[in-house]
């Protein structure tokens, strides 16, 4: 009873919380009580509360082992905020200069130090060993435990030398492991490293009910993720990409169409890293585009939507990056984005590993693809995988699959068709191989067991492989088979298997094929419409540039060229922020010409009472932004253009063609250096004259009427740059 009052008096006082979240309570009173803890809780359960406040009341020093030194920093920020002096919480990493860190080992040594954060590596130095043997620690916790097993999703090495070290600082010290992920044999594992198999476990459902889970075919995805931002009316939120390349280019991008964003990965220095993350909690950016290297530990409640760009390498990774979003309990969307393509690019990547390496993270990597590929209740899925059982009943629609049910079938004949055959091939064969022999495919190991000769062998060829594939990945859910993860996945019977068998029974299964033929585009950049071309409002359009055109005496064609105004006819962009979108305009020709063109468009909308694309025009810079400022810096530092498209290896077509796309978007660029290098000033003159007379601006119609004889077609590109940049930007 007295160890009860002090718990929430203390709890009272320090955080200023009335009550334990979950099994808080029990799991503090079990470390409190000297004993080895395992907590396996999802992400924003309130794991760090579990050490946090029995270190406050501990004597001595709690070390807890941490990957991430932003995690350190956010969590020992937090707890100076809440403590009366910084010496309460320090970290102890590669971050500190010498200076730093002896103040650190002083406050310890003090006594007035409750946590220190070290990161494994640090821990593993003979010095901090030595320093950390001199004092009284408390107990370990060991944050992010999933990163001692081979089988997480963020294997560390240096994770499996921590009880090693723990032993070396002295005896009996309790530890507390804690991990948002863990499948039963990531559990195992964990507790075997930690040589903690009496530990009193603590395992919470892992069940978000706030969080809905979708997967979309991965086609026009960024005009998908930037049409879904918007929606959101500033609510924030995180996107995963797997590179950093990608994670530049999206936040670029997302930038250019108004969203504000930051990129955040491992190759950005550590200040850098520290005030994205910062600007983040402090809501100067809507979203930050990042690795997996975000997240872990970021203490910010009201995430609304996660969005993985690209699948991640598991389904431990998922679930954990899922988890940042709702953590106040209110809604957060989770939506990814799925190709096969991506998938194999990440197979190809394990190829030159170890066999051992490769064989579990090929495992891993199909739990993803069966996720992503099924047809029945994410939730339920994703539950089943952490060893929880589900009634799909309890998703209350909260993910795509029972929001918008896919087409279900009779799967009797076939579940029994394929559980005979597992039992018949004395259950040592993985799904892979089972679906090949009913499907009718051959392969090399067909060939080596000779089952291209079975009499099942193409007996569900008519079915299909996809079809096959979910009914194993139901038949798994279902409880009828059991994948051997130390056997590599190899299909097992369980007793309701070998049931059914001896007594089938009508069964409905659910099939999805969204995802047998998703076709993805090779380009980044995003193509301009999503609406019919309005041949109205497009004459008025070319109309009102004629006039202004007269008005400025210049030809209609420096004003908007025809695609820009046919773009303008489809997406009816109302305000100059809008007109941006539009490809050929850009901030320049917007703020110069804009405004009546938009002002005709939004009265014509109204006038007509046109219901307009939801998803506007996307302006993509992707791969090719940071080219652009590059030539303009070059050009401004008048460098030549052969040499200038020698160095961006484009040759002097393709630089030609990044300049025209510049001076087209309102950028005025003066290319007066190398062209009057070129082209001597009676030839610019006449050429000149020419385009501010002609109705189009066509090189062809130009070559034809001055003659290809006395003229390249480079030499006219280059005076229409000229022509368009003088007259029109």
């Amino acid at each position: 009873m007295e160890i009860k009052k002090s718990l929430f008096d203390n709890l009272h006082n320090f955080f200023g919380f009335e009550k334990f979240k979950g099994e808080q309570e029990a799991i503090i009173t079990s470390i409190l009580s000297g004993n080895d803890t395992f907590v396996i809780m999802p992400t924003g359960g309130g794991k760090s509360m579990c050490y946090q406040l029995p270190a406050l009341m501990s004597e001595g020093t709690a070390i807890v082992i941490s990957p991430l030194i932003a995690l350190m920093k956010n969590q020992v920020d937090q707890l100076r905020a809440f403590g009366s002096s910084d010496s309460i919480a320090h970290f102890l990493n590669s971050s500190l200069n010498k200076t730093e860190t002896a103040k650190v080992k002083q406050d310890v040594i003090a006594g007035e130090t409750k946590l220190l954060y070290v990161a494994p590596e640090s821990l593993s130095k003979q010095d901090n060993i030595d320093f950390l043997r001199d004092i009284k620690v408390s107990f370990v916790a060991v944050d992010e435990a999933h990163c001692i097993s081979e089988w997480g999703h963020d294997f560390r090495p240096e994770y499996r030398k921590i009880r090693q070290i723990i032993g070396q600082l002295g005896e009996n010290i309790p530890i507390i492991a804690l991990t948002a992920t863990a499948t039963p044999k990531v559990q195992q594992d964990i507790q075997k490293n930690l040589q903690m198999q009496n530990a009193v476990v603590f395992k919470s459902s892992f069940n978000r009910t706030n969080l809905y889970y979708e997967i979309r075919p991965k086609k026009n995805e960024l005009k998908e993720i930037i049409k879904y931002i918007r929606a959101q009316n500033g609510k924030g939120g995180i996107i995963y990409c797997l590179s950093r390349k990608k994670v530049e280019e999206v936040a670029e991008t997302l930038n250019i169409n108004g969203i504000p964003s930051l990129p955040y990965h491992a190759g950005l220095d550590a200040n850098t890293r520290a005030t994205t993350q910062d600007r983040f909690l402090m809501e100067d950016v809507q979203v930050i585009v990042a690795t997996i290297a975000f997240g872990m530990g970021i203490d910010k409640p009201d995430v609304r939507f996660v969005i993985h760009y690209d699948m991640p390498k598991s389904m431990e990774g998922y679930y954990q990056e899922t988890g940042r979003a709702g953590r106040d309990g209110g809604e957060g969307s989770c939506i990814a984005f799925y190709d096969q393509k991506d998938i194999d690019k990440l197979a190809k990547f394990m190829k030159d590993k170890p066999v051992s390496e490769r064989e579990i993270g090929t495992q891993i990597l199909n739990e993803v693809i069966d996720y992503a590929e099924s047809s029945v209740c994410r939730r339920k899925q994703i539950l089943h995988y952490f060893g929880e059982s589900f009634n799909e009943q309890g998703c209350s629609s909260m993910c795509d699959n029972c929001r918008h049910p896919k087409e279900r079938f009779e799967a009797e004949y076939d579940l029994l068709a394929l559980l005979k055959l597992i039992q018949k091939l004395k259950e040592n064969f993985d799904a892979e191989h089972i679906v090949n022999i009913l499907a009718g495919r051959e392969d090399a190991e067909m060939n080596t067991f000779s089952h291209d000769k079975l009499e099942e062998f193409g007996s569900g060829k008519e079915r299909g492989a996809v079809v096959w594939k979910s009914v194993v990945r139901q038949a798994v859910i279902h409880n009828f088979l059991v994948k051997d993860i130390d056997s590599y996945g190899i299909l097992k019977l369980t007793k309701s298997g070998k049931s059914f068998i001896e007594a089938p029974y009508s069964i409905r299964f659910s099939i999805n094929t969204d995802f047998d033929k998703v076709q993805t585009t090779e380009e980044d950049d995003i193509k301009a419409g999503g609406g019919a071309l309005d041949d109205t409002l497009l004459g008025y359009l070319k109309e009102l540039r004629k006039k202004t055109a007269k008005q400025k005496n210049i030809p209609p064609f420096v004003v908007f060229q025809d695609p820009s105004l046919e773009e303008m006819a489809s997406q009816y962009p109302v305000n100059l922020e809008e007109l941006k979108q539009i490809s050929g305009v850009g901030n320049g020709k917007a703020m110069r010409y804009g405004a009546p063109f938009v002002e005709l468009i939004k009265k014509y909308v109204e006038d007509n009472d046109i219901d307009r694309p939801q998803d506007m025009v996307v302006k993509s810079t992707v791969n090719k932004s940071s080219l652009k400022v590059s030539i303009i810096q070059n050009i401004d530092r008048q460098i030549p253009l052969d040499d200038i498209a020698s160095s961006k290896g484009l040759g002097m077509p393709g630089l030609i063609q990044e300049i025209e796309s510049i001076v087209l978007s309102g950028t005025k660029l003066n290319l007066d250096y190398y062209i009057d290098d070129v082209i001597d000033e009676d030839r610019q003159d006449e050429v000149f004259d020419y385009f501010k007379a002609a109705e189009e601006d066509s090189i062809d119609l130009a070559l034809a009427e001055l003659g290809e004889e006395d003229y390249s077609r480079e030499e006219i590109q280059l005076m229409r740059i000229k022509f368009l940049s003088e007259l029109g930007n």
